[in-house]
């Protein structure tokens, strides 16, 4: 329930804060034309979440799976070498302003999901001629998910691929440095690379187009010079995955829905042809 009340906060805040806010504080900003580009990264939680697995021979139901992210180690081979930034949960976009508030943008949101090992969890369903001991029928019986019955993880990773509108508002204005607020929404699809071992099945690790989600976006954020800028995130939202491949036969697949959210600090560029066009033909 924290998950959900968190994630409709954020709603009702991304819905009214453009309209609520006094006119009188917010600035006219000037970023009509211009674009921006930021990277970082992101801490990140899951509520609970039923998983139904499907296949020739099971079909059976687990209840309020715990899971958790996976945070790499900080070192800086690791978050700043080109060649591994895309190792950690990472946050990518990039946004056109079609106004001087309200922009549109395409980003990554890098997740990492993983489920908690050797948990006690309700099983209901049955399994059948696998060859292993867990065939059975079961009825919200007691099971517990050691790694020889299942490993569940969307570790590269639970890639949340989505638009975004957003508004944003300059709030202080100290010359060299600007603060402003940006709230939005988004929709976008999930495209996790699962890495799934299920009972004696070979293990599954691939990338696949697996279901969708929506989410809304808070955030703070510092500018520079006019051009560069950090910026703190706070986003939730909802994954509904019907379609998640667990085994190299295709008709095996497991689905599931939850709520997330979370915790963004991003580092970022902006650039605005059209006022640097406007100022050399004032020159």
């Amino acid at each position: 329930m924290k998950q959900l009340f968190l994630v409709i906060s954020i709603i009702v805040i991304a819905n009214s804060f453009g309209y609520s806010q006094d006119q009188n504080i917010l600035k006219q900003n000037n970023s009509k034309g211009g674009f921006y580009l930021y990277w970082g990264w992101n801490y990140g939680w899951f509520s609970n979440s039923d998983i139904t697995f499907q296949g020739d021979n099971y079909d059976f139901t687990l209840d309020k799976v715990v899971a958790n992210d996976r945070q790499s180690t900080f070192d800086v081979n690791t978050y700043f070498n080109p060649a591994n930034i895309t190792i950690p949960q990472y946050n990518f976009r990039i946004g056109y302003f079609i106004s001087d508030h309200y922009n549109v943008s395409f980003g990554i949101d890098h997740m990492k999901y993983v489920m908690q090992a050797d948990q006690v969890v309700k099983i209901s369903g049955h399994i059948d001629s696998t060859g292993t001991v867990y065939d059975g029928n079961y009825n919200n019986d007691d099971i517990t998910l050691s790694e020889d019955l299942l490993k569940f993880e969307h570790t590269d990773g639970l890639n949340y691929i989505n638009v975004e509108f957003r508004r944003f508002d300059e709030i202080i204005n100290l010359n060299k440095v600007r603060i402003n607020l940006t709230e939005g929404l988004g929709i976008g699809a999930l495209y996790p690379k699962t890495n799934t071992t299920l009972m004696n099945n070979e293990r599954y690790d691939e990338f696949h187009l697996a279901g969708y989600g929506i989410n809304a976006v808070v955030g703070v954020n510092i500018t520079f010079y006019k051009y560069f800028f950090i910026q703190s995130e706070f986003k939730g939202g909802f994954i509904n995955m019907p379609d998640i491949r667990t085994t190299m036969n295709k008709s095996d697949k497991a689905s599931q829905h939850f709520f997330f959210t979370q915790l963004n600090i991003v580092f970022g560029a902006t650039l605005n042809f059209t006022n640097s066009k406007s100022k050399a033909n004032k020159n």
